[in-house]
């Protein structure tokens, strides 16, 4: 049996509607980007933040968390009393449970402790993410180039300071009649570019949307799938650290897929 371009056009969006929600139900998990409701970043002082149950303080590399009669737990372990953590070579959002809380956890040679509540006003009001409908011709393909070495790159932040971040390379790919290039990060999930295009601060989030790069194929192909494109977690509440595109990502032209501004972000 002959398949035609109307069968892989009917495949091609019922993948991406299952992929979307697949996504959507990873926002709405339990502890997920949705249930953040506070943002704070941790110094020398013992102090007790609004939201964070117990006294937290930084030495050195060191994390210190008083849990103060409450039990808490890190890696499945559980402590009563004053715990001293290094997760400054950790993954980013490491969690430490207390209660019916998560705190997650990330290392900028400060640390930034933010707090999840599946009770948070955001996820339990979430009525989805509006999105662009899934466009073919958004599916581009592009030669991903490695650096010898991994690079260190410092991107601006939404509402704080730089930070630096791990580069494995970039990926060049065509638009109309130009060749561009995206420089690439690290992420536990892979390599993801973040970027902005001509419906930034428009019908989508002004700071940056992110890219998940696939696993290259042997020549260095990748597909880069633009109907995939996705929200920081800034965008849904202006609390998590998100990454600014730098210069060299904020592509000319509009990339109508993916993500829109979320509808909590617009109000």
């Amino acid at each position: 049996m002959t398949t035609t371009n109307a069968d892989n056009n009917a495949q091609f969006v019922q993948e991406w509607r299952e992929w979307r929600a697949g996504w959507e139900q990873f926002l709405t998990a339990p502890f997920g980007w949705l249930a953040a409701t506070a943002l704070n970043w941790v110094d020398a002082e013992p102090r007790q933040y609004p939201s964070l149950p117990g006294l937290w303080w930084q030495e050195g590399k060191k994390l210190f968390v008083d849990p103060q009669g409450q039990t808490m737990s890190y890696e499945g372990e559980s402590f009563t009393e004053v715990r001293g953590l290094d997760l400054s070579e950790a993954p980013d959002d490491v969690r430490i449970t207390v209660g019916d809380l998560q705190v997650g956890v990330t290392y900028r040679d400060q640390y930034l402790v933010v707090t999840y509540d599946p009770q948070a006003p955001a996820r339990n009001d979430f009525r989805g993410v509006p999105v662009y409908e899934p466009e073919p011709r958004f599916v581009l393909k592009g030669r991903f180039e490695p650096y010898e070495e991994t690079k260190s790159v410092s991107l601006d932040s939404v509402e704080t300071d730089s930070h630096v971040y791990d580069s494995p390379g970039i990926v060049r790919f065509s638009y109309g009649d130009e060749e561009y290039a995206l420089s690439l990060t690290s992420s536990v999930n892979g390599m993801a570019a973040v970027f902005t295009d001509a419906t930034s601060g428009v019908t989508t989030y002004g700071a940056c949307r992110s890219l998940l790069i696939p696993e290259p194929d042997g020549d260095g192909t990748v597909v880069l799938d633009f109907n995939r494109a996705l929200n920081l977690p800034c965008a849904f509440n202006y609390l998590p650290v998100c990454p600014v595109a730098p210069p060299e990502n904020r592509l000319p032209f509009a990339i109508e897929a993916g993500e829109q501004t979320p509808y909590e972000t617009s109000k």
